[in-house]
């Protein structure tokens, strides 16, 4: 037996210590892709040890893309509610760590599984808790979790878990470790890759598009290479998710920062290249202070209650704390960069090149 795998069957059988026999489990997440697959295969772990096992979201899931997942998937994840709770005597959290939604609060975890940063301010308290930063998706931990209990993974938690790790590390273009594409590559032998692209061309609602003329309309650049817009009241963060990494994908832009109210709370997501800020820092630096905020390199979020903003208009407020500066009217804030300076040199070569395009 390999060093590697001996000590993935080691970790593996500390969590299944953890499960026990016969309680009632409760996993908790924050639906998306990686939070849906990495439950689906923690309930796999749990089946044959636990009396029941159940997954419930805290967020409203209007995604279309998480959506397709859950039905072609089959999923049975609901809608999480205190009373739900009564049902379960033990409960459990992957791809989240209690102190990222106020719903998560109120109960113990006995088991976390994650791989967003641990905040000193908000140590994880779980009897199991496997939290790894730098890994770019915690369906890469519960893949290796399955390895190590010699659990084969069936077709449909084979195609979750390649998901997972997809929309986490965003086609490997977002950080991720040797051992994501391990487990990608493995789990590709037994994932159907025909539901996957399904549930990738369910990406948009039609109704959805009008917020994509909203978010042109409203957008300002900041700096050279970044962009701020605020989308005034909105009925999902998931539309703000959308927003963000469709601007991710625009030449020129090497980070954006999107904000909404959404049931009053302040929602910010940050989208970066994953090269030069590191969101989560960002996040953590603009409000940490005053909500809860935290991330990875490429993508964050942070949630601020709006009545901790005084009545403070929430666009002005937000880009104060982003810049430092008054917010400017939308003629200060032109929707093109200005172009780089040439030197006279560079400038009679394109103009030479452009001449001969034209002769061409």
């Amino acid at each position: 037996m390999s060093p590697v795998f001996r000590k993935m069957s080691q970790i593996a059988a500390g969590l299944t210590q953890v499960i026990g026999r016969g309680g009632r489990w409760l996993i908790v997440i924050n639906a998306d892709p990686d939070a849906l697959a990495a439950a689906m295969a923690l309930r796999r772990i749990m089946a044959h040890r636990a009396a029941e096992v159940g997954i419930a979201h805290v967020n409203e899931v209007k995604r279309p893309d998480n959506l397709a997942m859950m039905r072609f998937l089959r999923i049975p994840a609901v809608p999480f509610s205190p009373k739900l709770c009564e049902a379960y005597d033990h409960f459990a959290m992957v791809d989240s760590q209690p102190h990222h939604h106020p719903d998560f609060t109120g109960r113990h975890y006995s088991i976390v599984i994650d791989h967003h940063p641990v905040l000193p301010a908000h140590p994880c308290q779980a009897e199991y808790a496997d939290i790894r930063p730098d890994y770019g998706a915690t369906s890469t931990m519960m893949a290796e979790y399955l390895r190590g209990l010699h659990i084969r993974p069936g077709k449909l938690l084979a195609t979750a878990l390649v998901y997972g790790i997809k929309a986490d590390t965003q086609s490997f273009e977002r950080h991720f470790l040797e051992a994501d594409v391990r487990a990608f590559s493995a789990l590709t032998k037994h994932a159907d890759m025909t539901l996957v692209r399904k549930i990738i061309s369910s990406e948009y609602h039609r109704r959805w598009l009008k917020f994509f003329s909203k978010a042109f309309r409203k957008m300002r650049f900041v700096g050279a290479r970044g962009l701020f817009v605020y989308m005034d009241t909105l009925e999902s963060p998931d539309l703000l998710v959308m927003l963000a990494d469709f601007f991710t994908r625009v030449h020129g832009l090497s980070w954006n920062m999107l904000a909404a109210v959404v049931k009053g709370t302040v929602v910010v997501v940050f989208r970066g290249d994953g090269i030069g800020r590191n969101m989560g820092h960002m996040a953590a630096k603009l409000f940490g202070d005053i909500g809860s905020a935290g991330g990875h390199r490429g993508a964050a979020r942070a949630e601020i209650e709006l009545a901790k903003l005084g009545g403070k208009p929430v666009e002005e407020w937000l880009y104060k704390r982003l810049t430092g500066h008054k917010l400017p009217s939308k003629e200060q804030c032109p929707v093109e960069f200005p172009a780089a300076p040439q030197s006279e040199r560079t400038a009679r070569a394109a103009a030479g090149q452009e001449k001969s395009a034209l002769v061409t």
